[in-house]
């Protein structure tokens, strides 16, 4: 069993400019020139006719790791992310998932882009699973922790975007 991810954020465009905002090339270079960590890249990038996948790397340097974490693991972490939209009636679902260089185990989420009232709504809820004996559980936790403080950074960023961009 794995540590619980979720998290919300609420934006007033609607969920086109929110899905562009967070899914087009060139919101997706932005957000990791400005937030994407030590060797960001996009490393892949797929439109179709309902959706949109791709896959980033973003590094985390080892001097802002916790010491939990710096324990197991010398060096820098290094995490690839694949995130995948299609529609689904007026809005998008999706799955994102990521993996750690250098710990055994995934962070897997389910997605949602959808107007309720007047707000659009991001929706994030997923798990972080390490398969390590002993401290895989308290890994857990603390992965869970930095990915939700990630997904809270990224809203900003959106949001400021939208402002930017609209």
């Amino acid at each position: 069993m794995g540590s619980r991810i979720e998290h919300r954020a609420l934006f007033s465009p609607d969920v086109e400019a929110v899905l562009a905002a967070t899914s087009t090339e060139d919101a997706i270079r932005a957000r990791l020139a400005e937030i994407g960590g030590e060797h960001a890249e996009l490393l892949s990038f797929t439109p179709s006719g309902d959706g949109v996948s791709f896959k980033l790397r973003q590094g985390i340097s080892a001097d802002r790791l916790p010491q939990a974490v710096r324990v197991i693991h010398k060096g820098d972490l290094m995490v690839e992310r694949t995130q995948t939209w299609t529609r689904e009636g007026e809005g998008y679902t999706g799955t994102a998932t990521a993996v750690v260089s250098g710990v055994p185990g995934e962070i897997t989420a389910r997605t949602s882009l959808k107007r309720e009232g007047d707000k659009t709504v991001l929706a994030n809820l997923g798990e972080v699973v390490v398969r390590i004996p002993l401290i895989g559980s308290k890994l857990e936790g603390v992965i869970a922790e930095q990915v939700t403080k990630l997904l809270h950074r990224e809203a900003e960023f959106t949001a400021k975007w939208l402002a930017e961009n609209a």
